[in-house]
């Protein structure tokens, strides 16, 4: 049986070096944790796991609690935790917390019964489920939504400055009635999506109207149900900045249904890229957040945390881009391209 000792052998490394990589120590230095893993793939070595959690008192296992399993953004995102995870000698176990606090606390209440390495976590209410894993001294990352009350590592994307971004190429579009759909009016993405979507239209000179603005819950329906009551209104929209995606896609499927011709009489920009965007027609305008980045980065903090529980915590902020597809480009009425085309002809 191939044992810690033969690994250190081969990798030319203290044994005490191949324990720090299988235990994810990030002080560990790149060159030589590559030089173990390698050794343990070439000896085919399989760490016992029972014995590493006897003597570390925790799994090899991190808890991955995310807001929707169905939501597409998470795809990317949970891929780029795994492969830090996979890199530092841990495993990746999936949670759907389903925009549920009650459902979180099952999960989080799991992670600390199991002994978990550690959890990520997407939190969908107060700060309560984060402080129960730090006061139980259970590693603890935040990603996605901002945490308030609870001082821990946490991964976000400058949500505000992505919505101010989309709803201020509305407004050089030519829309001028642009309405919001964000989402759940606790949940830190969606206060702050809404305020980039508000911080555009002062900065453009424009009020900011609340009739048009809807709260929705984050899924397809009520996307959709937002934008039949923008549409229903004495005043509807011409255009409309959607907070994330599955909403998104509630919103676009309403305005089919009304035979709203967009991006003619009504623009739109969703918050979250879909893999998709590109191939419908219209094409879907989006702002995108670098998930699997967001993904990456969660989990090398989470490994930092496990290496080096006392440190201060910290927040890592990325940026979003901007996609402009076809949704939100406004095109003259067809009386203006003809003259445009004969002008060109004429100047040609």
């Amino acid at each position: 049986m191939t044992t810690i000792y033969d690994v250190a052998r081969r990798a030319g490394v203290s044994a005490s070096t191949v324990s720090r990589v299988l235990n994810g120590h990030a002080s560990v230095d790149p060159d030589l944790a590559a030089r173990v893993r390698q050794a343990m793939l070439e000896l085919d070595y399989r760490p016992n796991a029972v014995a590493r959690s006897l003597r570390r008192q925790r799994t090899s296992l991190w808890a991955v609690i995310i807001s929707d399993i169905g939501n597409p953004f998470f795809t990317a995102l949970v891929r780029g935790i795994e492969d830090v995870a996979q890199e530092a000698g841990f495993s990746v176990v999936l949670c759907n917390g389903d925009e549920d606090p009650e459902k979180e606390a099952r999960y989080v209440t799991a992670a600390l019964a199991e002994r978990m390495a550690g959890v990520i976590i997407s939190p969908s209410g107060g700060p309560a489920l984060i402080n129960r894993l730090t006061e139980a001294g259970m590693p603890v990352v935040a990603i996605d939504r901002q945490p308030q009350g609870a001082a821990v590592d946490t991964v976000l994307v400058d949500n505000v400055h992505g919505a101010e971004t989309a709803t201020a190429h509305l407004v050089d579009s030519g829309y001028r009635r642009i309405a919001c759909i964000t989402g759940p009016r606790q949940i830190s993405t969606a206060v702050q999506r809404l305020r980039g979507y508000q911080q555009a239209l002062r900065a453009a000179g424009h009020g900011v109207p609340e009739e048009l603005t809807r709260y929705a819950d984050y899924r397809e329906d009520g996307g959709y149900q937002a934008m039949a009551s923008l549409l229903s209104a004495a005043q509807p929209p011409d255009a409309v900045f959607v907070a994330n995606n599955l909403m998104t896609v509630g919103a676009m499927q309403c305005l089919v249904d009304r035979g709203v011709p967009v991006p003619a009489r009504c623009g739109v920009v969703g918050f979250d890229d879909i893999p998709w965007a590109h191939l419908v027609r219209p094409s879907l305008s989006t702002v995108a957040q670098p998930t699997y980045d967001l993904g990456r980065a969660a989990a090398s903090l989470l490994t930092g945390r496990i290496a080096h529980p006392a440190r201060a915590s910290s927040t890592i902020t990325l940026r979003t881009t901007l996609r402009v597809r076809e949704s939100s480009v406004r095109q003259p009425p067809p009386g203006q391209r003809a003259a445009d085309r004969e002008d060109t002809a004429r100047i040609g």
